[in-house]
């Protein structure tokens, strides 16, 4: 530690710090405190309001590349198609004549279209009913909210389960999930930071500029629209886990200078060495994050633009917030100081020492092991393979559905309209296929009287259908034929003249709409019956350019074979329709269509966030071997905490690997870097072993303090959510964290050990000049020495020399200072 006497003044501290400009700034930051934390507040306020402005996308398809099947699809069908509201519940411990009485009971509900329940397994098993209750309001009419609200107050008397996809329900619950989660890694983060710092007031210093931090974060989401459900509910915890480092070096940095200077004069002196290192720090953790930008599945680039923000934001807090925070509880950091808590850990660079030779090596082999398991990992797509560690009251009622009753795996395929005949041919040759268990479309749904909606009727056919003279349908049918493309058909004889049922009843009704035919009461009932009826079916399966069949399957949601009869599934639509207009749509299909994203997205990830990082570290050590070494043991880690569920065989989220392969290289690095810029630092003055003792007793309450704030905040997420998907990234990110903490404690040293001469051999400087410096008198040097004072010198100096230097000072300056200035150096200046 550097002591100057009292009579040091500010402008000497500017020549420390090397840069005054840069003193100028922090100085602005520190004395106008009160105009920050007046910003803050206003920024708060506001984020407070913002935060309800922001949308919640919960659907994972909505984030497929628009080239995907599943993303055109979807969007096809919104733009052709209706899609009506519905929801099941079911109901146990009811008779099936209680059941026939709630139906009834349901469809004289203003607003609700159907409510079907029968007999069959499919409605009625194990003294249990399952209603089908189809809304009379497209799925995103406000107005189906009402309804389920409801059907909700009338099945609030029996034991019910309902499930539907019509509201935020499942999003609501993952927030409450999240917010307890929150909660409670507060608590720890508080546990931790009091066993690792100094003084018990420090910890409100580093949980307010957080807390603004995060608070700004959420407000200012709004700015990107909508957000996905897993980046609105793990970023917080995720901010926290990766930022408050920032904070930590800050304050310690303020501690430092503080022991020698004022505290408005030491914050202002911290700040401007902080703001270069804290920076320098966080560009690794945000190179692996960019790397989430460029996946093909959009909630990658989703929440690494969030999490991006969210770094970003806490480094404008740190710099701009703290600073004022710190001179506000400075006197009472000064009254409650307390002893440190975290030991010096001799034996593990000791043992690292030691053990050089056998652990380095067996480490090699490990990750290549590791490395070929991993590629091994079954990697899932969709939620029905996996079990979270809880249950919440939407997976309750479906769980309880699907005890009770068959679920379908249902996809829609989606072809030309315009063709009922072949519609009807492309149904028939599905449903020999032992996959299918049904279809329903208009050319195969039954009207009345055993015809299908789309089955050509003659005028005799239909008099007879309506029970009206045989004369009225031939006015009809010769009304029809006017506007009828094929109208050459009505021509040679309007006897043999056909139209589809749907389209004759339809034309019907709108020629009584507009008062050019006239019916009996009975008739015009049955007649608005069937339009309605009729109506219903349309909007659902026929659109102006398009038509839908829903095709019911006999296979799971996820499987090679589902995904093998998805191709299929168009090899035989090809028979009856152009290839480049037939789409698939399902919950099987987006499954598909996500493993294709994978393929290309795992490449894609894991390259961009090792040149990343690559790059950044190259620049760190200016040296080839050690950001390859260090790159080297982090992509260990991630093999290694991949090939666990490997060997146990546990279905993972691919999400999961996407995201926590990209934010363990970012953020878990930084536990390499430490050691490592340690190590290299004191191997300049110190033989292997002793640098490698010292640097394991410094590392090791930077690496605990992070590290466990990353691991607990990982681990409370994947035990403490319902969400399957937030649940394999929590896992994975606390179990890998816990994983690189471990192999950096106790297997990077030796791997710097080992590869210490690469290390040297691969460094590199720039060509220039050498300038050596030459002065006599009392000066303060600090930085590489390559040269002669009073006596050859080569190493890391800081110190006040009395006599003469001819020397080159590398990353460093030499300064004259008045003789009567004392210094005292001791280890804890190479920190």
């Amino acid at each position: 530690m550097i002591c100057l006497g009292d009579e040091v003044n500010m402008e000497k501290q500017e020549e420390k710090a090397g840069n005054s400009f840069m003193l100028k700034i922090c100085a602005f930051i520190v004395d106008k405190r009160n105009l920050f934390f007046l910003i803050y507040a206003i920024l708060c306020i506001f984020s407070v309001i913002a935060r309800g402005w922001v949308g919640v996308e919960n659907q994972l398809s909505e984030y497929l590349p628009d080239t995907s099947e599943t993303r055109q699809g979807l969007d096809l069908m919104e733009e052709q198609f209706t899609t009506y509201g519905t929801t099941k519940v079911m109901v146990a411990n009811i008779s099936y004549d209680q059941a026939l009485e709630i139906q009834s009971d349901l469809e004289q509900i203003d607003g609700i279209f159907s409510v079907d329940v029968d007999e069959s397994e499919k409605h009625y098993a194990n003294g249990s009913a399952l209603f089908d209750i189809t809304f009379d309001y497209d799925e995103s009419d406000d107005q189906c909210l009402v309804l389920l609200d409801q059907v909700k107050e009338y099945f609030d008397g029996y034991d019910y389960y309902l499930s539907t996809s019509l509201g935020d329900t499942q999003s609501e619950l993952i927030a409450a999930e999240m917010n307890v989660i929150s909660v409670i890694v507060v608590i720890v983060v508080v546990a931790v930071l009091l066993l690792t710092s100094q003084a018990y007031a420090e910890v409100p210093v580093l949980l307010l500029t957080f807390g603004s931090a995060a608070l700004v974060q959420m407000g200012t989401n709004f700015l990107l629209g909508t957000i996905s459900f897993v980046s609105n509910s793990v970023t917080i915890v995720l901010q926290l886990a990766l930022s408050v480092d920032y904070a930590v070096i800050f304050l310690n940095r303020y501690k430092e200078e503080h022991a020698n200077l004022p505290a408005r004069d030491a914050c202002i002196v911290a700040l401007s060495k902080s703001i270069p290192e804290i920076s320098g720090s966080s560009l690794t953790t945000i190179g692996g994050l960019i790397a989430m930008l460029f996946m093909q599945f959009g909630i990658g680039s989703d929440m690494g633009i969030v999490l991006i923000k969210a770094i970003l934001l806490s480094l404008l807090s740190v710099f701009l917030l703290m600073p004022g925070i710190i001179m506000l509880f400075a006197g009472l950091m000064e009254k409650t100081k307390h002893k440190n808590f975290i030991p010096e850990i001799p034996f593990v660079g000791k043992f690292a020492y030691y053990s050089r030779y056998i652990i380095a090596p067996a480490f090699v082999v490990v990750i290549i092991i590791a490395n070929r398991l991993s590629s091994n990992t079954p990697y899932v797509y969709g939620y029905s393979k996996i079990t979270p560690p809880l249950t919440n009251a939407v997976q309750a009622a479906q769980d309880m559905q699907d005890d009770n009753f068959q679920s379908d795996n249902m996809v829609a395929l989606v072809f030309p309209a315009g063709d009922y005949e072949r519609e009807k041919r492309l149904i028939d040759n599905l449903l020999t296929y032992s996959e299918v268990s049904s279809i329903t479309g208009l050319a195969n749904t039954e009207a009345l009287n055993g015809y299908t909606l789309t089955e050509k009727l003659s005028p005799r056919q239909f008099s007879e259908l309506l029970n009206i003279d045989y004369e009225v349908a031939e006015l009809v049918y010769a009304a029809y034929a006017v506007n009828d493309e094929d109208y050459a058909k009505a021509v040679n004889g309007l006897a043999n003249y056909k139209v589809p049922l749907i389209d004759m009843f339809m034309f019907v009704y709108q020629e009584v709409e507009e008062g050019y035919v006239t019916l009996d009461d009975e008739l015009m009932q049955q007649l608005e019956d069937a339009n309605r009826m009729m109506t219903f079916a349309k909007d659902q399966l026929q659109g102006p350019e398009y038509s839908r069949i829903l095709v019911y399957l006999t296979l799971p949601e996820e499987s090679d074979e589902t995904f093998a009869f998805i191709d299929q599934l168009h090899t035989i639509t090809e028979k009856y329709y152009d290839a480049d207009k037939i789409f698939v749509v399902g919950e099987s299909v987006s499954q598909y269509d996500l493993k294709k994203c994978f393929a290309r997205d795992n490449t894609v990830t894991s390259v961009i966030s090792i040149l990343a990082v690559l790059v950044v570290l190259l620049f760190t050590f200016k040296s080839a071997g050690m950001p390859v070494l260090l790159i080297v043991v982090i992509q260990g880690c991630i093999w290694i905490n991949f090939s666990i569920p490997a060997i146990q065989h546990d279905n993972l989220f691919f999400l999961g690997y996407l995201i926590v392969s990209s934010i363990q290289m970012g953020a878990n690095i930084d536990y390499a870097i430490v050691i490592a810029g340690r190590y290299t630092e004191l191997r300049e003055t110190m033989g292997k072993k002793d640098a490698i003792v010292n640097t394991m007793n410094l590392s090791f309450p930077t690496i605990i303090t992070s590290g466990t704030m990353l691991a607990v905040a990982g681990t409370l997420i994947g035990k403490m959510t319902s969400d399957c998907a937030i649940y394999g990234i929590g896992k994975c990110l606390g179990r890998g964290t816990i994983i690189s903490i471990l192999i950096t404690m106790f297997v990077l040293p030796q791997i710097l050990l080992v590869g210490d001469k690469v290390i040297e051999l691969s460094a590199f400087v720039m060509n220039m000049p050498i300038r050596t410096t030459q002065r006599s008198g009392t000066m303060r040097i600090d930085g590489v020495v390559r040269g002669r004072i009073e006596g050859e010198v080569t190493g890391v100096v800081h110190a006040v020399v009395k006599g003469n230097i001819a020397a080159f000072v590398e990353n460093g300056d030499v300064k004259m200072v008045s003789e009567d200035v004392p210094y005292y150096y001791s280890e804890e200046e190479d920190v």
